[in-house]
């Protein structure tokens, strides 16, 4: 194997917006940095997060408050946040002529809504600060010599540094590049790994009609879930449809509880497609609605009270005699299977997507082997972990990017 010749300050290892972020204020800071990148380019997952629109951070900027999201990983994160905060990711983007815009829930993104000027920012950064970058080379192997790691291979060379920063993110959209390479060198550095799992996933189910309405999102929505027919929480908001199941941010961020259910059994969920109204009230506005159009087939009224596709499930569900009924000949008990499938639309919960899938996983290193203030490993004194790397269960709504450039930023500060 051949030793490159220049010795670094600083060796990134992954150029997601973690890796890019300790590579650029590392340089800054006067280090000598390496960043070696799997891909032909930084920044993959960064250019398609948030569906292309990049929800860079969540604007909330009391760190005790925000932290609460971050679950039982937050009593640690205290140091890191208190060094980069929510505030601090606003100053360096619009410093860098990159206005953010809130949105609905707090989230936050670019004012052009495009994730790649989020990842031009990151790579302009980096190739300013005098980052050297080697594109499309894999590290192999990292050795480690008297608690420390003395060298990192890649097919071509192996390269020396004082610091090496593990920033190769977790498992989702492994397409990305992220494939989970840095959690096998974790376990052979004696780090504690913890087996990856989808947190913000979309649900599988298997009822008949979904494949019919895929596509179609219902905006102000109540769903409930059960676990063998025990109710076990709601959420209200937007749902979407899809050919395998749902999905929308309140069921991605809704996924981890699911999760915890099927473990416990049979999980069904029911959709209140008119979560403001109450039963009496629905069956005034149908009645009234029927007392207009009464020679008109009640499939055809149904979409003047509900969406065209879902119109038509609700027609299916409620199992008309006659297929081409008018609301003249319409039976009270027939109303009532309507009036109740509007209000309790079932669905039968299969399971979680898989990985690939997932917008965020767990899975990772335990906060409890970093130190925090630096994002150092407690095990190899010159190794730091940052990013997606971490074991961090976070919902979706810009703090998995938040926790990437306070961790990162913090690396880059220490190393």
């Amino acid at each position: 194997m051949k030793v490159f010749p220049i010795h670094y300050d600083v060796i990134v290892i992954g150029g997601g917006p973690a890796g890019m972020m300790t590579a650029g204020t590392a340089a800054k800071n006067g280090k000598k940095v390496l960043l070696l990148e799997k891909n032909p380019d930084v920044g993959e997952k960064l250019k398609i997060t948030g569906g292309g629109r990049c929800n860079i951070t969540n604007y909330e900027l009391d760190n005790r408050k925000l932290l609460e999201y971050y679950k039982g990983s937050g009593k640690f994160l205290h140091s890191s946040f208190s060094q980069f905060s929510v505030k601090d990711t606003f100053t360096f983007f619009e410093k860098r002529k990159l206005p953010l815009v809130i949105q609905a829930r707090n989230r936050v993104f670019p004012k052009t809504e495009k994730a790649y000027d989020v990842y031009q920012v990151m790579k302009n950064y980096i190739k300013k600060e005098g980052v050297e970058i080697k594109y499309q080379t894999s590290v192999r192997e990292l050795h480690v010599k008297d608690g420390v790691i003395s060298a990192v291979d890649t097919k071509e060379y192996r390269y020396t540094a004082d610091s090496i920063v593990l920033g190769t993110g977790g498992v989702s959209y492994p397409e990305t590049g992220s494939t989970g390479d840095g959690f096998a060198w974790m376990k052979r550095l004696g780090h504690t790994v913890h087996t990856p799992s989808p947190d913000i996933v979309p649900l599988r189910a298997s009822d008949f009609w979904i494949k019919k309405i895929s596509g179609t999102t219902l905006s102000f929505m109540k769903i409930t879930f059960f676990v063998h027919g025990k109710k076990s929480f709601s959420k209200t908001g937007k749902i979407l449809f899809t050919h395998f199941g749902i999905s929308s941010p309140l069921i991605l961020n809704s996924s981890k509880q699911v999760a915890d259910l099927l473990l416990e059994g049979h999980v069904t969920a029911e959709i209140d497609l008119f979560p403001d109204t109450d039963k009496g009230s629905l069956d005034a506005r149908v009645l009234k609605l029927f007392e207009t159009n009464k020679n008109r087939k009640v499939k055809n009224v149904l979409v003047e009270l509900l969406p065209k596709k879902i119109a038509e499930v609700i027609h299916d569900l409620a199992r008309f005699d006659d297929p081409e009924k008018k609301v003249n000949a319409i039976t009270s008990e027939e109303r009532k299977r309507m009036r109740e499938l509007m209000k309790h639309l079932p669905l039968t919960i299969d399971g979680l997507m898989g990985l690939d899938r997932a917008v965020i996983a767990d899975g990772g290193v335990p906060l409890t082997e970093i130190d925090t203030k630096t994002m150092r490993s407690k095990k190899i004194k010159n190794l730091y972990i940052i990013g997606d790397m971490l074991h961090v269960n976070r919902p979706s709504g810009g703090y998995s990017l938040q926790l990437c450039w306070t961790t990162g930023y913090v690396a880059g500060m220490n190393v």
